[in-house]
């Protein structure tokens, strides 16, 4: 138990650390994995702007290291180099597409950096980039650093995760085919469920937390899907770099009509829940409102596969 409980606290500080760095099916609207036709501009060396200055991408990029980033890159059709990993903890959602690809540390220690032998190392921002270590990785090969005002938006990292890798054209229709299916989803979510609310809250450990109006998949459900917010989640305005609890006695004011918990199996905390009277108190529970997401994996990450896995789950809770 308290090895479980100690990776789930890891797993916490790094999923903060991200949302600070970083701010986590239909067939028509999956990514398409095949090369784009007629997209030459991977052949030829570019330069592009970072976070840190000018930055000359080589052609013929082949491998590929971007901790934390690995949606994108998947979106995109390309298979990292090294995926990011806490021990033997990843990101589970990908595993489909990743799952014999080799570990590194999420802080990417030089040496694991260099036995990879990338062609590109991709920082999710200047705070990713561990011990102010810039220049050693730029030893190693090009490194390029996202703009914390494009890697707190997936979308636009997406897009740039095209330009860095001339995959522009997959990553404008990968775009496209996610807002088509947005707008059929928050046409049947909207007419399930009205003007009611839903709120997100994530178990880890012995700890509940409530997702804000802008953090991972509530973005999806508040911003695509047009699902209307509690008053108190509304109130509690933009996400902050770190979190802090919610403990049981502020629960009653959440005021959700649905509720999605965001856990895997067996946390201590969904114990505490389903003895609580005050959570078997509350309007959502009573009335059967209460969706259980058994893996947190893409509900606690921005990304556009992440984003569509979250979009799924909620049509299917509420509209169908």
């Amino acid at each position: 138990m308290k090895k479980h409980f100690y990776l789930s606290l890891s797993l916490l500080f790094i999923l903060i650390f991200a949302s600070a760095c970083g701010n986590g099916d239909d067939q028509a609207a999956e990514p398409k994995n095949e090369e784009p036709k007629n997209e030459e501009s991977n052949n030829e060396e570019r330069t592009l702007e970072d976070a840190m200055g000018e930055v000359v991408i080589p052609a013929n990029i082949d491998k590929v290291i971007a901790p934390y980033q690995e949606d994108s890159l998947v979106a995109l059709g390309v298979t990292p180099a090294a995926q990011w990993s806490i021990g033997d903890t990843v990101l589970d959602y990908l595993q489909d597409d990743l799952k014999d690809v080799p570990k590194i540390g999420w802080d990417l220690p030089l040496e694991q950096a260099m036995a990879a032998d990338p062609d590109l190392i991709i920082f999710s921002s200047p705070s990713a980039i561990q011990n102010g270590q810039y220049e050693e990785y730029k030893k190693i090969t090009t490194t390029f650093v996202f703009k914390d005002e494009v890697s707190s938006d997936w979308r636009k990292q997406l897009t740039q995760m095209g330009e860095i890798l001339g995959k522009q054209d997959q990553a404008k229709e990968a775009l496209e085919n996610y807002e088509t299916k947005a707008e059929e989803a928050k046409t049947k979510v909207q007419d399930a469920i009205g003007e009611e609310t839903a709120a997100v809250l994530w178990v880890m450990g012995d700890q509940i937390y409530l997702l804000e109006n802008d953090r991972f998949s509530a973005k999806v459900l508040y911003n695509d899907l047009g699902v209307k917010q509690p008053a108190f989640v509304e109130n509690l305005g933009p996400a902050g770099a770190s979190w802090d609890p919610l403990t049981l006695e502020k629960l009653p004011e959440l005021g959700a009509d649905h509720i999605f918990l965001v856990s895997k199996p067996g946390e201590p905390a969904l114990e505490v829940l389903a003895n609580s009277s005050i959570w078997n108190g509350l309007d959502a529970v009573k009335n059967g409102q209460v969706y259980e997401i058994n893996d947190p994996s893409y509900w606690t990450i921005n990304g556009l596969i992440a984003s569509q896995k979250a979009m799924d789950d909620a049509v299917n809770a509420l509209a169908e």
